[in-house]
C-alpha cells in the first residue's frame, strides 16, 4: 500500500500502548478494569484510529489524534467489552420454543431455586443418603425418566451433542444407515453427515430425497451395521409424492436383526402444543412409547401363539403381530 506523507506523520503520532496504560490508571473509570481487559480496549481505539488513517483520503481530512481522544474511546471499547451481551427481548416469531431467542422460559420458582442453591455449596455431585461422591445425572435422570416414560436419561449440551455422544458408544467404526431424506441441517450449521463423521461412524444413505422404503433400510444391513437412525425433520418438510418409515417400522426392523435403533428427534418437545393451537411436533413420550408398543405388540403375539401350542404357526403369529400394530396408536395415546 502507498501512503501518503501525511498518513505516515499521523500513523506515527499514534502513542504506544504503554503510554496509553499508563496515563489510564490516572483516571477514575479504568480503576475495576483487569489490565488484560483494559489493554484490549487501548487496542482496539488505536486499531480504530490506524484504520481511519489508512482509510483516509488525506489531504489534512484527520486530525492528529490526542491523547483524550483515545482515552475516550478506550472507555467506549471498555464499556462495550464489559457490557452483558443478554437481555430480555419480546418473542413475536410466531415460534413459541425458539433457540435462537433461549428457547423456553423459566418459571419464578425455578429461578428462585437457581438463585438460592447458586449462592452456596451444594450436593451437585455428592450423595448425601451415601455420604460420598455422587453423580450429577441422578438430580435429573428420575424425573425424566418419570416425564418420558424413557428407562434411563441424561443431560447434555444440545442434541447434536447428544446424537455424537451416542453414536461414538455405539456406532464407532461401523455402518449407521439413515434416510437420504433425513439428512438434515440444522442451526448453527449441525449436519448429521459432519456429526455421524466426527464420531466416527460410518454414513449409510438409503432411499431418496423425497422417498425412502423399508425394503432400502432392510437391504443395507449387514455384518458391519451397528445402528438404524431415524431423523426428525423438525425445520423443513417434504410435501407431494413422498414415502418415508415410520419410527414404529424401523423399531420391529431392527428386532429382527437385532440392530438397535436410535431417533434424533430434534425439538425434544414434552408437551404436545398442538392442544393449544400450535403445529404438531412428535412428543418425547410418543417417540419412547412407540418403541415400547413395538416390544409389547410383538411379545403378545409370541405369548399368545406360544399357550396356544403353535410355535411353528408363524403366519398365525404375524397375522397378530401386524393386527396390534396397526391399532398401536389408539392403544397408546
Amino acid at each position: 500500500m502507498n501512503l501518503s506523507a501525511e498518513q505516515k506523520a499521523l500513523l506515527r503520532a499514534l502513542p504506544g500502548v504503554d503510554r496509553m496504560i499508563e496515563l489510564a490508571r490516572q483516571r477514575p473509570e479504568f480503576d475495576d478494569a483487569p489490565n488484560s481487559v483494559l489493554v484490549n480496549a487501548i487496542r482496539t481505539a488505536l486499531e480504530a484510529l490506524r484504520h481511519q488513517i489508512l482509510s483516509s483520503p488525506g489531504t489534512g481530512a484527520i486530525a492528529p489524534p490526542g491523547d483524550e481522544e483515545i482515552l475516550q474511546m478506550t472507555a467506549g471499547a471498555l464499556r462495550e467489552t464489559l457490557r452483558l451481551k443478554l437481555k430480555p427481548l419480546v418473542n413475536a416469531t410466531g415460534v413459541v420454543v425458539h433457540t435462537n431467542l433461549g428457547r423456553s422460559l423459566l418459571a419464578d420458582e425455578a429461578l428462585e431455586n437457581i438463585a438460592a442453591v447458586a449462592r452456596s455449596y451444594s450436593n451437585l455431585e455428592y450423595d448425601l443418603d451415601a455420604g460420598r461422591r455422587g453423580s450429577r445425572y441422578s438430580h435429573v435422570e428420575a424425573l425424566l425418566c418419570e416425564i418420558t416414560g424413557a428407562e434411563a436419561a441424561m443431560v447434555v449440551n444440545n442434541c447434536a451433542g447428544a446424537v455424537l455422544l451416542c453414536l461414538d458408544t455405539v456406532a464407532r467404526g461401523r455402518k449407521v444407515v439413515v434416510s437420504r431424506g433425513e439428512l438434515v441441517e440444522i442451526g448453527g450449521s449441525f449436519r448429521v453427515p459432519d456429526v455421524m463423521a466426527k464420531s466416527g461412524a460410518i454414513l449409510a444413505e438409503v432411499g431418496t430425497t423425497n422417498r425412502t422404503h423399508l425394503r432400502d433400510y432392510e437391504n443395507a444391513i449387514d455384518e458391519n451395521t451397528a445402528l438404524l437412525l431415524k431423523v426428525h425433520r423438525s425445520n423443513f418438510s417434504v410435501v407431494g409424492f413422498t414415502a418415508e418409515v415410520s419410527l414404529a417400522e424401523l423399531a420391529e426392523l431392527g428386532r429382527r436383526h437385532g440392530i438397535p435403533v436410535m431417533e434424533d428427534l430434534g425439538s425434544g418437545t414434552f408437551i404436545d402444543f398442538s392442544r393449544y393451537g400450535l403445529a404438531k411436533e412428535t412428543t418425547v413420550q410418543e417417540s419412547v412409547n412407540t418403541r415400547k408398543g413395538v416390544e409389547r405388540c410383538i411379545r403378545y403375539a409370541f405369548e399368545y401363539c406360544k399357550k396356544r401350542n403353535r410355535k411353528k404357526n408363524y403366519l398365525r403369529f404375524f397375522i397378530l403381530m401386524l393386527h396390534r400394530l396397526s391399532n398401536l396408536r389408539i392403544n397408546m395415546f
